[in-house]
Order: C-alpha cells, then structure tokens, then sequence
C-alpha cells in the first residue's frame, strides 16, 4: 500500500479507546495507509459501527479492569499474528480544585489515565517481547505547565511521561519503542463543556499561541508518525501537540477601545 509517494509495509496495531475523537481518526488513518488495526473500546455500539466501517476486528475494553487491555492485547496478538504497535487513547477529563475532588473522582482519574497507560505497557511488553515495537501512550499540556482547577488530570498524566521514559529505558534492548504526546484542548466529544459555548471557545482559544483549538487529526497524525518504523531512533520523547500552550506565553491581543 502506498501513502503519497511512499511505500509504506503494512503492520498491525492496537488502538485502545478507539471509539473516541482520537482513537477513532487514527484507526482510520491507519487502515487507509494499509495497515491491520484491532480495536478496543467500552461502548459495544459504537465500537461495532467503527469495526464496520473499518472491517476491524473488537474487543470490549473497560478501562477500570486492566484484565480487559491484557486480554484485548492478547487476542489481538493471537487474531493479527503478532503486533508491531499499542496505542493508548483511553482518557477522561476532571476540572476541579483538589479541595472538590472526592476520593472516588481521584481514584477513578488515576485509574483511567494513569493506570490503563501502564498496563497498556506492561501488557504490550509482554505480547511484543522481543519482536519490537512501538507503543504510544497519551498525556496532556496540563501536567506540563500549571492551570488552575487540573489537579487530579495533571497528576495523572504528568504519571504518564514519567512512565513513558521509564518504559523506554527499560524495554530498548528489546527494540521497543515507548513515546507519548502531549495535547492542548482538543476539539473532541470528551472535551465538549470547554468549548460548546462562544465565551468558553474564545477564552481555551486566547491560551494557545497559534489562535486555535486542536482537532483530532493534529494528534492521530503525529501517533501515526511516531508508529512507523523508519521513525525507530526516536524513543522515551513527550511531544507537545499543544498550539503552544505548554511553552509559549501568546502574544495580548489589542482590545477595543471603550467609549470615556
């Protein structure tokens, strides 16, 4: 199969939280370059619609139960013969101050961002042993930079670049490959209270240098880049999807002038 002008080799990948915004745009960029994509999700219904279109194989995926990834990873392992990537798009969002958050919203956070990242990990060393790979684990702009009300997310994810280059530390002997990227505010339906309203959409807007929300074709396309295999030097990196939101102070737009 053929992206543009390059050849590309089909492989086989896993996308857990494939029916998200993120998760379902790189599935599909993956099946149109050619390639085998497994998907796990939780909603059994759009899960189904998704392996439809796609003509992709499922697998229920709660991520509360990290024996729901190890078994999706299995059997996507025995179903594909073998995997040469794992990508992680499960992800909630809790905007609260720490003072509001109860113990049940803080375990849950951690547990979705945190923990299914890690046994995404563990797992995927497991099918992939020596073979090689890539795996893939999502984090935030937010556990880069302090905004107020990220408390439990910002832990959580900032867990996830600490994971992240510890895995690739320990898994390069095998030919494993562990990055994780790092969004602003994506456009996407997890996201949709931060920006369904004009005032809401103009003030997440004023906090990113390049005057835009993102989609979720700006983060499946740099997940799609970090999977190829000719991208095999570049391990243990946390790339910033993010408009700039991590590191760049935007620059004040003028205001108009108010009437004496």
């Amino acid at each position: 199969m053929s992206t543009g002008d390059a050849q590309v080799e089909p492989k086989k990948f896993v996308v857990l939280g494939a029916t998200g915004s993120v998760g379902s745009e790189l599935s599909r960029r993956l099946i149109r370059a050619g390639h085998e994509v497994f998907l796990g999700g939780r909603d059994q219904e759009s899960l189904q619609e998704l392996a439809e279109e796609l003509s992709a194989s499922t697998h229920i995926v709660e991520a509360l139960e990290p024996e729901s990834i190890e078994g999706c990873l299995k059997r996507a392992n025995d179903e594909l013969g073998g995997l040469d990537g794992v990508v992680n798009c499960i992800g909630s969002v809790l905007l609260k101050p720490a003072h509001l958050t109860s113990d049940a919203e803080w375990s849950q956070t951690l547990a979705v961002n945190l923990t299914s990242a890690f046994t995404t990990v563990r797992s995927g060393a497991k099918v992939m042993g020596r073979s090689g790979g890539s795996i893939v684990l999502i984090s935030s702009a937010a556990a880069r930079i302090g905004i107020a009300n990220h408390e439990a997310i910002a832990a959580a994810k900032a867990g996830v670049i600490g994971l992240t280059q510890s895995a690739a530390a320990t898994y390069a002997n095998r030919g494993i490959r562990v990055n994780a990227v790092a969004p602003g505010l994506i456009k996407s339906k997890m996201t949709r209270s931060l920006w369904q309203t004009d005032p809401a959409e103009a003030t997440s807007i004023e906090m990113h240098a390049m005057g835009r929300l993102g989609n979720p074709g700006d983060v499946a396309s740099m997940i799609q880049w970090l999977l190829q295999a000719e991208n095999d030097w570049i391990t243990g990196q946390v790339l910033g999807i993010d408009g700039g939101l991590a590191t760049l102070v935007p620059r004040t737009r003028p205001k108009k002038s108010r009437p004496v």
